[in-house]
């Protein structure tokens, strides 16, 4: 489909599907896809089972050291899976104890700087979708295509409650509802890398389309910037 290869990224507001339409794309069009928010969860997730106290850059910036993450490719399903020191936590990083905590990590100054670094390590070459919150602000300013995601809110939370559901049917969608809210506010408000749509992102809310409908969206802005 294309003639040279982009940077794809996608940022947004949580439960909006942003990886949903990053895998799309990726398997699509043979790019890499880099789930940006798991590096945070995978960070978040060593620093839990260690008690790594995050309000302490000494013990924060000594985790990090620690700390090797990368994506690998499930030869099932031909995606991209998060190994945290050589573990598979492709799972286990999406746990809601996990998810409480992750917008209060990944505001830190220096976890920021450590995952970006690897972030734009990893899109050197191009021919990547990288999703997250601050991708086509901070880590690739100059990508060829952006796309900003959001949706009403009570959708969100909807979505975000069936997910869990799945695995936890003891979540109630009060703490669903919570939950997102929090990080909302986090995300948005944070001082390093807040959340915020790029001035040339394309707005793309899903509120009332389907990921199907979505996804061709998507893939007509990716033909009109690769078609050179």
């Amino acid at each position: 489909m294309a003639d040279k290869k982009i940077v794809i990224t996608i940022d947004g507001w949580s439960s909006c599907g942003k990886s949903t339409l990053a895998k799309q794309l990726a398997k699509r069009l043979q790019y890499t896809y880099i789930d940006s928010g798991a590096m945070y969860r995978a960070i978040t997730l060593y620093f839990l089972r260690n008690n790594i106290n995050w309000q302490d850059v000494a013990s924060v910036k000594a985790a990090l050291e620690d700390i090797d993450i990368d994506f690998r490719v499930n030869e099932t399903t031909g995606l991209g899976e998060i190994y945290l020191n050589d573990e598979n936590v492709e799972y286990l990083i999406r746990d809601l104890v996990v998810a409480e905590k992750v917008s209060e990590v990944a505001a830190i100054k220096q976890v920021r700087e450590s995952a970006v670094a690897q972030q734009r390590k990893m899109g050197a070459a191009k021919g990547i979708v990288m999703d997250g919150r601050d991708i086509g602000t901070v880590v690739f300013p100059d990508a060829e295509l952006k796309i900003f995601m959001t949706a009403d809110n009570a959708v969100r939370v909807e979505r975000r409650f069936k997910e869990l559901y799945a695995k936890n049917p003891n979540i109630t969608i009060e703490e669903v509802k919570n939950n997102l809210e929090m990080r909302d506010y986090i995300d948005s408000h944070r001082e390093v890398s807040p959340l915020k749509q790029a001035e040339d992102a394309i707005v793309l809310d899903n509120t009332h389309i389907t990921p199907d409908e979505q996804f061709k969206m998507a893939l007509a802005w990716v033909k009109e910037r690769t078609a050179a």
